[in-house]
């Protein structure tokens, strides 16, 4: 799995292109349907000009150690993970027009406000990166 990978880029690569998810160790499913930016582009536009996020649905920001919610409308779970994808720090709907950092974050997944409480995400805890079902089928 992903915890011999040196990084989320090279995890993301093995994963596809196709679909990709992040599980917990304990098998919970943390985001059934991740996107990941980790390109110059991607990374810049963010979730700029979307009206929100699906439950389920998320960005993986890579590389990523801080976010702004300028210009944005609505709030998000930021949930920061380090290189070997072990959550950081977690802030919980991160509003527009605020900042969020966290040190010895690598990448940041951003979910919809209120996701990573229902989903049961805590700090210090391993995530993987997998293929989605429907891009294993």
């Amino acid at each position: 799995m992903f915890r011999s990978a040196p990084s989320a880029r090279e995890s993301s690569a093995r994963a596809g292109r196709a679909g990709r998810r992040l599980v917990a160790t304990d098998g919970r499913t943390v985001c059934d349907r991740l996107a990941v930016a980790d390109t110059f582009f991607p990374r810049l536009r963010g979730l700029l000009g979307r009206r929100g996020l699906a439950p389920g649905e998320g960005l993986l920001l890579h590389p990523c150690s801080s976010i702004h919610m300028f210009f944005m409308r609505f709030a998000v779970d930021a949930v920061f993970l380090d290189r070997e994808l072990h959550v950081v720090r977690v802030v919980p709907n991160l509003r527009p027009w605020r900042l969020a950092a966290s040190n010895g974050a690598r990448s940041v997944l951003e979910l919809a406000a209120g996701e990573s409480e229902r989903r049961g995400i805590r700090t210090g805890e391993a995530l993987t990166l997998v293929p989605s079902a429907r891009a294993a089928a």
